[in-house]
């Protein structure tokens, strides 16, 4: 039976790429009735560059925001190139990965300023729905029909029946589900500046330095968990990053962005390549440059609310895993968070409209449904984390080796290409949650999803049934 009058009503916390995904699925949804609360004044984005890989594409086109980027947003290396690899000391060449032959076109990587993806999503939402400057304060579990009560910092409340948690790595809504997880600063800050790509190109060629990194997304590596990343963003933007090891010294470390003179940070550079060298004198005297503190918390071994305590809760994005930007990816995953609630919810929601006087039993369909979202989003985010781990243990080794500095840094980025873990841009959220449900709907009379198993890599089983098998592009 379809549902087809407000049943669900449901509140998203946080305006970011994943609070507005939610917004768009849980908008083609009948029976939901929802609103988007943000605590700035306005929509807006801070921070520089954001890649936007296969995956995020994917997810885009599937949101129907991809309309709303044309080619002047963003830029795109015209050899096909994702990434360069470079000895930060002398410039050298270490590698150049490519997009897959097998890409569409609009799929390619590209590289954008941050408020443009958060635009392009914004177009989709419907606005009147969205209330701003509305921080969150206090979360409340109701004893009747599931419900949860929010109170915001201006007095406003409301009760609904889900709760969407897309408030970042800072998560009030992650707070409440999980008091005792405390975030801490990992001891390295990042120094994003946007600044003139015409600036930059016009200085090189002042100082006659033949190579103009103008062409595409450059890292340049170092040791000591010193790097720089310069990439052109479209149009005349360009972005320069800078990350370095900050050791705790008392000071208010923030993972928002503070403003920042990089003139302070130009000697940490002395010893990288001139192109480099050059490109951060012009950053600093001519961007706009903010300074990001890096977070990490304890591993979560769900994105939802307990069960048995009736948490009808569902984290999105930062929100749910924090990994640090590690892979440059948090807003193609924060979308495919979206996708897949939007999602699991219209199954559960569908299953449960049995056309009686009584309607949907609400409280039983969220939870089977935040269910199927957290056994298909949860074991993605642990392959994410096995990820993490296979590369410190490749760099603890590495530095127990005791290798020439450009030696080491050669080795890095080797060992990092051979292990192949380029896997998450070319996963498919949307085939894993279409195979779980077509998996739960063959088993007749299934009333649960709780023996439901997806790892990350895109394997659907149930027990007592196959497994199947989705090619990811690993």
């Amino acid at each position: 039976m379809a549902i087809n009058t407000p049943t669900i009503k449901v509140a998203i916390i946080g305006g970011g790429p994943g609070g507005l995904a939610a917004a768009i699925e849980l908008g083609k949804l009948p029976f939901v009735s929802w609103t988007l609360y943000e605590k700035k004044p306005q929509i807006s984005e801070t921070g520089g560059g954001i890649s936007l890989q296969r995956h995020t594409w994917r997810m885009l086109e599937l949101l129907g925001a991809d309309g709303n980027i044309t080619a002047g947003d963003y830029f795109r290396p015209e050899d096909g190139h994702t990434v360069q690899h470079r000895n930060a000391r002398d410039g050298t060449l270490l590698g150049k990965s490519y997009t897959p032959e097998d890409t569409p076109p609009k799929q390619a990587s590209c590289r954008m300023v941050r408020p443009k993806l958060q635009g392009a999503l914004l177009k989709e939402v419907d606005q009147a729905k969205i209330q701003l400057s509305k921080k969150l304060v206090a979360i409340e579990k109701l004893q009747d029909g599931g419900k949860l009560r929010i109170v915001f910092e201006d007095g406003f409340e409301d009760e609904v029946d889900l709760l969407v948690g897309a408030d970042g790595i800072r998560s009030a809504v992650r707070q409440f589900l999980f008091p005792s997880h405390n975030l801490s600063y990992i001891g390295q800050s990042a120094y994003r500046t946007l600044t003139s790509t015409s600036a930059i190109s016009a200085h090189l060629t002042s100082k006659n330095i033949e190579f103009a990194p103008l062409r595409g997304p450059i890292f340049w590596h170092n040791v000591g968990g010193k790097y720089v990343y310069t990439c052109p963003l479209g149009g005349d933007v360009f972005e320069v990053t800078a990350r370095i090891r900050r050791l705790p010294d008392g000071q208010d470390h923030v993972s928002w962005g503070q403003p920042y003179d990089l003139h302070h940070l130009l000697s940490e550079y002395e010893e990288f390549c001139p192109a480099v060298r050059e490109i951060l004198t012009v950053a600093a005297a001519e961007g706009n440059t903010q300074e990001f503190a890096m977070f990490s918390g304890p591993r979560l071994e769900r994105c939802v609310g307990d069960e048995d305590r009736g948490e009808a809760v569902a984290l999105l994005g930062d929100a749910s895993h924090p990994l640090s930007g590690a892979f440059g990816a948090g807003a193609g995953f924060a979308l495919e968070d979206a996708y897949t609630l939007g999602k699991a919810l219209e199954w559960s929601f569908g299953r449960r409209g049995d056309g009686s006087d009584k309607g949907v039993d609400v409280e039983r369909a969220v939870a089977e449904g935040l269910r199927l979202y957290d056994r298909t989003r949860s074991p993605h985010y642990k392959d994410l984390y096995g990820v993490l781990d296979k590369m410190g243990a490749l760099n603890a080794a590495l530095v127990k080796e005791g290798l020439p500095v450009d030696d080491e840094i050669s080795e890095r980025v080797k060992r990092a290409w051979g292990a192949k873990n380029d896997w998450m841009y070319y996963y498919k959220a949307d085939e894993i949650i279409r195979l779980a449900i077509l998996e739960l709907d063959r088993k007749e009379g299934v009333e649960e999803v709780s023996n439901t198993v997806i790892d990350g890599v895109g394997n659907v089983k149930l027990d007592g049934s196959e497994m199947v098998e989705v090619r990811i592009g690993i």
